[in-house]
């Protein structure tokens, strides 16, 4: 370790956190000001120096001036103090619950020479992080005794929580002080409460990562305690968190004139201060980083360069994992609980298909850091509907309308499900659009959902009486591949589709023209009018039903014995899902997914074929054992340019009957 590297970086945080308490001492002092000059005024009538008429009025006007601006600086000083910092939604782990993992990180702070984090929280990320948690809206309540110290700014010490709102007080002392006191260059007082920053590490690290990759990673992590835990930038941090929390409740709609206005002056200053000090703030988060690489460079050098491949592995498998697998299953109201074990088993399917991943799959056989962990399942557990929450945005528990699946169940319980669901919905669209049954010779005497009669629809050789579904219609239009408008159809003869369509009309929520009129393949639509028209069905109906689905509960989940549950007090329900993990789905992609799910189903209940679960690509469709990947371009060629031949040529192979009606929902 290069002694010089870690005091370099530590004087150049150091330096930029001074700047950014000074940017706060001119603020004091600018506010302090006006009673300076009127304590001044007034000292100078006493004493008889400042006497007459003109001195007597100003010293009133200054004196006004100086209560207004004292007023002023508590008010914004107390929004500043009140305000909540933003935490990030993890799950937090006593160190009842994960005794092993707490140890190997007080070990490691002792390598380092640093404190010790003050606790350890779990994220659905692949990512690790040191999060200051020290305001008190962030723990638990104050003891009774101890209220009356900040009660607020009009009390008796009133002028000691404006200094400690604006960062002054005992965190701001200079490196001599008491507060540096101890056996390393970082140590703290024993006499002061802990201000260590809590460890938030991304929970599919601890099921793919061995204990000691964890260990190298989260060395340079562990290592920014130390910086972290100087006075000076410890004081800096929290007045630049205290105003970005302040322009944050400042934003916020509320209600009444008055407040909007008086919340508008206070977060005009506190984005003026925000800028003033953003370029030192920037700087010395740099330095606090460097300087933490630097010290961590003496623990597990090498293991580390091995180890930043795996967490790029990890994050791979786990965007994989969420977009393919547990979005599905989000979107049918179920919610995988095992997604941290799932990451596992989908980059242990990724090594056996790609032969520059042999080498991961060695790692196996030592020991896993989830291992570390005295309840590996509930953990994972929470940190799976945390995941759902933040990503999906669904409910904060567990429901009859949101349950827990396990991997076992996934195929019968998602894959099953999904494809019965899509082709009810497709049916549903086809009966709105005035399409009758199959009308081919294999059809006579069957009722019932069938793939033939999707098929005739796509490629116009069905005998309904709506847009698009026979050859006549579309020759008889004049248009070339244009999408059906609403007009077109409304102009259907029969009165029970005419009510159909009504009825489907009155809850649309999206304009087929404005999605669909404009667009080709090339962007993302359906440039064959009877895939449009379906397309912009499914659309609707697809909205439809997503605003009637029951909104989130508020209700926090119960946390499972020996370890916290998931920390979603703090989420407001209509700012999820906080990361969105797709962009909503063209009517292409909509059109093709039920195409392929009616595919899918007809092959399970006429072909002896299986859903079943890809850890890479999500839902599959098993025949005799093995996963079908030459389905979706057949299912491509009818949807784009109504060629039926393909995906005919492979039913036939298969002995799929797609005249056979399928079992729907």
């Amino acid at each position: 370790m290069s002694g010089m590297g870690v005091e370099a970086g530590a004087q150049a945080a150091r330096s930029r956190a001074l700047a950014v308490l000074r940017i706060r001492s001119r603020a004091l002092a600018v506010a302090l000001l006006p009673a300076a000059a009127a304590v001044v005024l007034l000292v100078g009538g006493a004493t008889g120096h400042l006497n007459g008429e003109g001195w007597h009025v100003t010293r009133w006007i200054v004196s006004v001036v100086a209560l207004l601006a004292l007023l002023a600086a508590a008010g914004i000083a107390l929004v500043v103090a009140r305000a909540r910092p933003a935490m990030s939604p993890t799950v937090g782990l006593t160190e009842q619950s994960a005794p092993d993992l707490y140890r190997m990180v007080r070990d490691l702070a002792d390598r380092l020479d640093v404190p010790a984090p003050s606790a350890i929280a779990l994220t659905p990320d692949c990512d690790s992080w040191l999060e200051d948690r020290t305001h008190r809206a962030h723990g638990p309540p104050r003891p009774p005794e101890s209220q009356d110290e900040t009660s607020g700014v009009a009390g008796g010490r009133g002028f000691r929580n404006l200094r400690r709102a604006l960062g002054f007080g005992r965190a701001g002392g200079r490196a001599g002080s008491p507060a540096l006191a101890g056996a390393g260059p970082y140590r703290q007082s024993p006499h002061r409460p802990s201000g260590a920053p809590v460890l938030v590490i991304g929970s599919p690290f601890l099921w793919w990562m061995r204990v000691g990759e964890l260990r190298a990673v989260l060395a340079p992590v562990v290592a920014g305690t130390g910086p972290s835990a100087h006075p000076d930038i410890a004081a800096a941090r929290r007045f630049v968190r205290g105003l970005d929390a302040a322009v944050a409740v400042t934003s916020a709609p509320t209600r009444g004139p008055v407040t909007r206005m008086v919340l508008a002056c206070v977060g005009w200053v506190a984005r003026l201060l925000l800028r003033s000090c953003r370029g030192h703030a920037g700087e010395m988060e740099r330095g606090v980083a460097a300087a933490a690489a630097e010290r961590a460079q003496a623990v597990d050098y090498g293991l580390r360069i091995v180890a930043q491949e795996q967490v790029g592995l990890a994050y791979a498998g786990w965007d994989r994992l969420l977009t393919r697998v547990a979005l599905p299953a989000w979107r049918m109201g179920r919610w995988p609980s095992r997604l941290d074990a799932g990451v596992v088993a989908a980059l242990t399917e990724l090594s056996r298909r790609d032969r520059l991943a042999e080498g991961f799959a060695s790692r196996l056989g030592e020991r896993p850091a989830c291992d570390l962990l005295e309840e590996p399942g509930a953990v994972d557990e929470a940190a799976s509907l945390l995941a759902a929450r933040l990503f999906h945005g669904g409910p904060p528990e567990a429901g009859s309308d949101w349950a827990p699946v396990d991997w076992s169940e996934y195929p019968d319980e998602v894959v099953d499900r999904k494809w019965r669901t899509d082709a009810a919905r497709l049916h549903r669209v086809l009966d709105a659009l005035g399409m009758n049954r199959s009308s081919g010779p294999a059809a006579v005497g069957t009722e019932g959902p069938t793939l033939s009669r999707v098929i005739e629809h796509l490629t116009g050789t069905g005998t309904g009486t709506g847009t698009g579904t026979g050859t006549g219609t579309e020759a008889g239009t004049g248009r070339d591949d244009a999408p059906v408008t609403q007009d077109d159809l409304d102009t259907h003869d029969t009165h029970d589709a005419q009510d159909t369509l009504n009825t489907h009309d009155s809850h649309r929520v999206v304009d087929d023209d404005a999605m669909y009129g404009g667009e080709d393949d090339d962007g993302g639509g359906v440039a064959n009018e009877r895939s449009a028209a379906l397309a912009a069905g499914l659309s609707a109906e697809l909205a439809r039903e997503e605003a009637a689905a029951p909104t989130a509960r508020a209700a926090s989940p119960a946390g499972s014995a020996g370890q916290g549950g998931p920390d979603t007090a703090l989420l407001d329900d209509g700012m999820l899902p906080l990361f969105p993990l797709q962009p909503p789905r063209t009517g292409r992609e909509l059109l093709t997914d039920h195409v392929t799910a009616m595919v899918c189903c007809a092959a399970t209940d006429t072909a002896g074929a299986s859903p079943g679960l890809d850890w890479l690509d999500g839902p599959s469709l098993l025949i005799n054992g093995e996963r079908s990947a030459d389905l979706a371009p057949r299912v491509l060629r009818l949807v784009e340019n109504g060629d039926p031949t393909p995906l005919r040529d492979w039913l036939l192979h298969l002995g799929i009957r797609p005249e056979k009606p399928v079992r729907l929902v």
